[in-house]
């Protein structure tokens, strides 16, 4: 049995919208012996999407405590924990952030070190790992601008959630308009841009028999912000990231994590470029989680916009997933309906997938 604790707050943007919203879109993931924490603003949407996962057949845990805060796990030490970022990457002085250091020293060691940006990038060169040409600073004052600068290159903060402060540069006037904008003692890296005809996520696992992959999905982009996800893809390059996730995993790395990587179509074939890693849950897991649990092989999860803002407001009873077609939509993150914001899960072929989408955005 587990308890899960999927709130965002310790790893996030104040950025990013209703992002304390988000501890419902686990539910899918869970098992009726479970515990969930979900926020309490989220009552008044349980029943609607405890009915929705019902009419499809899709079991999870009805224990619910409405309080997210990060103390009650402590209160159930014989229940296993999952929680979306094991640490606290807005304050690392927090209690819960010496919590989990004190639980298990190795686990939040490894997270706090790959969940910088400069830091994967050492350790990519080290383990030999393929990465776009990167620059990484301690902060601005390092920079020289008369330096090789791959232009356009990205500038980005060493951690950053969602995309937030990723910021394209053309030429130098831009990156020094950029600078100006990031915080004095903020370490940062330049990345070239990679050409890239797709993204993909590759998504492990770590098990009592080691680490293993678990899922590759191709990203759905708004920008620089992660959109979606599509599954399956024909890019399996599980051998560029491999070395790094067995090292993650020796290192006393748990549960689900994950890799960016870049896809640049060469004259000889696909060339794949380590981006980096997500060394916690991310948007492709929930989805992912809910497809393993319902058999399902085909699948798109984007993020909708409405002007509902209760679950009650819909009706998408004649759409939704059904076994026996296997086709129909998911609803994964259900919590921000109170913003008027939606993830769904599109299951079918992807022409199934295209109609459900319009069928979609017309209720919503």
């Amino acid at each position: 049995m587990k308890i899960f604790n999927h709130d965002i707050m310790n790893c996030t943007h104040e950025q990013v919208q209703g992002n304390y919203l988000y501890s419902g879109r686990v539910l899918g993931l869970t098992e009726p012996d479970d515990v969930i924490q979900l926020h309490p603003e989220l009552k008044s949407e349980w029943q609607a999407i405890t009915e929705h996962y019902r009419r499809m057949g899709l079991p999870h845990t009805h224990q619910v405590v409405w309080d997210i805060s990060l103390s009650r796990i402590a209160e159930n030490p014989e229940l296993e924990r999952s929680v979306f970022y094991f640490g606290d990457a807005v304050n690392q002085e927090s209690s819960y952030a010496e919590q989990c250091r004190q639980l298990d020293q190795n686990w939040y060691g490894v997270v706090d070190y790959v969940n910088s940006k400069n830091n994967f990038m050492d350790l990519a060169h080290t383990l030999g790992v393929t990465v776009p040409q990167t620059l990484c600073f301690d902060d601005k004052s390092a920079i020289d601008l008369d330096a090789d600068i791959p232009y356009p290159c990205y500038l980005k903060p060493s951690i950053s959630v969602d995309g937030v402060g990723i910021v394209r540069c053309e030429d130098e006037p831009q990156l020094v308009s950029a600078l100006q904008g990031l915080p004095d003692y903020m370490p940062f890296q330049i990345q070239e841009e990679v050409r890239a005809t797709s993204f993909l996520n590759l998504q492990y696992q770590v098990t009592s028999e080691g680490v293993k992959p678990l899922a590759a999905s191709e990203q759905i982009l708004d920008g620089c912000a992660h959109s979606g996800n599509r599954y399956p893809t024909i890019h399996q390059p599980w051998d560029v990231v491999d070395p790094m996730a067995q090292w993650m995993g020796q290192q006393g790395m748990k549960d689900i994590f994950a890799f960016d990587v870049a896809v640049a179509e060469r004259e000889e074939g696909p060339c794949y470029l380590a981006i980096e890693c997500n060394p916690r849950f991310n948007g492709a897991s929930y989805p992912t989680g809910i497809a393993h649990k319902l058999n399902i092989s085909s699948w798109t999860s984007q993020t909708f916009v409405t002007s509902a803002r209760s679950l009650h407001q819909l009706d998408l009873t004649d759409i939704e997933y059904d076994s026996q077609s296997q086709q129909g939509i998911v609803i994964v993150n259900w919590g921000s309906i109170l913003i008027g914001k939606l993830v769904i899960l599109l299951a079918g072929t992807p022409e199934q997938q295209n109609h459900l989408r319009e069928q979609l955005k017309q209720r919503l």
